[in-house]
């Protein structure tokens, strides 16, 4: 709750051209200490946004979580190459387990980013090796790689129809939308019966199922691409 306080403050002070920054200024919550809050606040977040979802009923009504507040001054991926190129020039200068710390730390405190943690550190470790490659050019590569990687896991973990299910995923991450309404979803699926013995294996079970791990698929990795291509 004073998390959710010292946000809206935030947000109000910032639109006075006099405001001091608190990056810039000696302000006792410094960007680190307030970064270390932030991934705090949005674990609240998610694990009562959770609990809420299987106890069917809001539980959070005691605590408004201003996450739109956070989403406004959130780092994006373009911040985070910046920082992986520093790492990259400064490793074995002994700084580097510093850096590393401070993108995880940016990772954690982004909403559209946190799920995404792996791939980033990931991606830190195979850069690291490159000693001549350009960070943003590898990055596209590793994420185009890890893209394909991860929808081939899902089309054979679910049978799904190879070209359909790939034209599917491309389709949506160009239009920025997964449409799981329609034939089109229902094209990918494998042949299976609606009046299956087990539920899992219906026609509706399956397709609820892969609805899912598309979503969370999307999610993970829509931004990430459309932010490799605008570069």
């Amino acid at each position: 709750m004073l998390f959710s306080g010292i946000l809206r403050l935030h947000n109000i002070l910032t639109s006075f051209d006099k405001f001091v920054d608190p990056e810039t200024s000696d302000n006792p919550l410094n960007p680190r200490m307030m970064q270390d809050y932030q991934s705090l606040y949005l674990d609240l977040y998610h694990e009562r946004r959770s609990q809420e979802r299987a106890e069917h009923e809001a539980i959070d009504e005691d605590v408004v979580f201003e996450i739109e507040l956070i989403k406004q001054v959130e780092i994006n991926v373009d911040y985070i190459l910046m920082l992986v190129e520093k790492y990259r020039q400064e490793k074995g200068d002994g700084d580097d387990k510093e850096l590393r710390s401070e993108i995880s730390r940016a990772v954690d405190a982004s909403p559209s980013l946190r799920n995404k943690k792996d791939l980033v550190e990931a991606f830190v470790e195979s850069i690291s090796a490159q000693k001549d490659a350009e960070v943003d050019t590898a990055w596209r590569q590793f994420i185009e790689g890890r893209k394909n990687a991860e929808l081939d896991e899902i089309i054979e973990g679910e049978r799904l129809r190879d070209e359909p299910a790939k034209k599917f995923v491309e389709q949506a991450l160009r239009d920025g939308e997964l449409r799981t309404s329609g034939t089109e979803i229902v094209e990918i699926l494998p042949r299976l019966s609606r009046f299956a013995k087990n539920q899992d294996q219906s026609l509706d079970g399956v397709k609820q199922r892969v609805i899912t791990k598309l979503t969370a698929f999307f999610e993970r990795f829509f931004d990430l691409v459309v932010s490799g291509e605008d570069r």
